[in-house]
């Protein structure tokens, strides 16, 4: 027995909505591991300042590592931004999808 149209397309948005939600779950991981990774590079940040007792990023002095520990502080919470920002696309085609399931 075949099932009819509107079981396929049931099952393949059942399907959709899966993987999307599986998409989710993996981003919301890595948002989290961003985040701790972006605090662990403030606690080398703090260190190295600490050690060099040079806390003004303009000065000559500055230490390289901390300021390239800094540079790449940024670009993870830039990554995490951006996986921000694709998670809540998810979520609101989510939403959306949930509302056209509503009306049919």
């Amino acid at each position: 027995m075949l099932p009819n149209q509107s079981e396929l397309l049931r099952r393949g948005k059942d399907f959709e909505v899966a993987q999307n939600r599986l998409r989710a779950h993996q981003i919301e991981t890595m948002i989290a591991e961003f985040d701790r990774i972006c605090i662990d590079l403030g606690h080398q940040i703090e260190a190295e300042e600490m050690r060099a007792r040079i806390f003004d990023t303009t000065h000559f002095a500055y230490p390289t590592y901390a300021k390239a520990t800094r540079e790449r502080r940024s670009k993870v919470q830039l990554s995490a931004e951006a996986l921000r920002n694709e998670l809540d696309r998810l979520q609101f085609e989510a939403t959306g999808a949930s509302s056209e399931q509503l009306s049919a």
